[in-house]
């Protein structure tokens, strides 16, 4: 089939339509599935600009181009986001509860297992570290990472693999927790514990956090002293009007922009390509080890605690905020529906967020 349309419109092309049809596909995902709306739509709506004929909007003087070099090539969106999402999070849960930070730890295996193997494939070092940090479940560390390590036609693949998958959450780990745990196991009833998180724990804590991690991985800094701004505007309870801001407009308007420039970098000659295929199939793999491992760390807490923690929540050890935690819910109640897992997850959840900035910096460290 000739890659050009004959007629009244010849700058149409095959590749060109396909595109508008992945784009109308992920409007479709979002908006009548309800699969991560706030991404896919405006990822979706940048990606059918970008492949519109002769708008010359995806150029680097078009107006896409422009959000592009303004905010994703200079990695400012991610970082923006992660302000936001700083400002969103409850870190309560894992500070009630602090060996919850081994399974958030533990789910970053995945990363780092679909390094290997991408560098087993043939990727070369930068584009396999890139590739990895799919399995973080964390968008705004995937494009942050990628857009610094990976070639530039690599950079839509890559995050909307990452998208793609966080949206999935609800399809691809409940079989890999079910196959991994007992009826037993799934049946565990945890504890709320004792120990309350105070207001100086809360505070101190991001600070704490901000200096480890430049001291361990100083390339993490720019996404952990972000995401740790973010929540220290939440807890000091002084800067209400800076927390709200960071909360609502802030990461709205970054979400707005960051799915437009994200979209914009998926034209026809740089996705349509086997290489693409290739990345959404070690993305599937990272994010299936990510859970994998994080279940497994989980069934080994499940014995050394003599049966009180339920592995379970060893799957939201992934970034996926709070929809891994939500899918662990649900497994725990289809067992018994008085079972409520879902706070005892979010400690894992939230843990898994800093663990996947920590991790994205530690590529980063060794690779650039």
């Amino acid at each position: 089939m000739p890659d050009q349309f004959l007629g009244a419109f010849p700058d149409i092309t095959v590749s060109g339509v396909v595109m508008i049809v992945i784009a109308l596909g992920m409007m479709y995902l979002g908006v009548a599935r309800k699969y991560e709306p706030l991404l896919l739509l405006p990822i979706g709506i940048g990606v059918l600009l970008a492949n519109l004929p002769s708008t010359g909007m995806a150029e680097d003087d078009g107006f896409l181009g422009l959000l592009r070099h303004a905010g994703l090539d200079n990695e400012l969106f991610p970082l923006l986001m992660f302000l936001g999402i700083g400002a969103l999070t409850d870190f309560t849960p894992m500070l009630r509860n602090p060996v919850t930070v081994l399974l958030g730890a533990a789910a970053q295996f995945g990363i780092f297992a679909a390094f290997i193997a991408a560098l087993l494939l043939g990727w070369d070092m930068s584009n396999a570290g890139a590739i990895g940090i799919i399995g973080s479940a964390d968008g705004p560390t995937t494009i942050f990472v990628s857009t610094q390590l990976a070639d530039v036609e690599l950079w839509a693949p890559i995050a909307v693999a990452a998208y793609s998958y966080m949206a999935m959450v609800p399809l691809i780990q409940p079989p890999i927790m079910r196959l991994l745990t007992t009826k037993k196991e799934r049946l565990v009833k945890m504890h709320y514990p004792s120990r309350v998180a105070s207001y100086k724990a809360r505070v101190l804590f991001p600070i704490i956090v901000i200096i480890l991690a430049s001291l361990i991985a100083p390339k993490a800094a720019p996404l952990v002293g972000m995401l740790m701004f973010g929540n220290l505007l939440r807890e000091v309870g002084v800067v209400d009007r800076l927390a709200k801001a960071a909360q609502n407009e802030l990461i709205n308007i970054t979400t707005i922009f960051l799915g437009l420039t994200v979209g914009s970098t998926m034209t026809a000659d740089r996705f349509l390509d086997t290489g693409t295929l290739g990345i959404f199939a070690l993305g599937l793999f990272s994010f299936g080890i990510a859970t994998f491992s994080g279940v497994l760390f989980g069934k080994i807490m499940y014995y050394a605690s003599n049966g009180k923690i339920n592995p379970l929540i060893g799957a939201a050890g992934v970034s996926a905020v709070p929809m891994s935690a939500r899918v662990v819910h649900k497994i725990g109640r289809d067992e018994d529906p008085d079972n409520w897992l879902i706070m005892h997850a979010m400690g894992p959840n939230v843990a898994g967020v800093l663990g996947s900035a920590i991790a994205g910096g530690v590529i980063l460290e060794t690779l650039l």
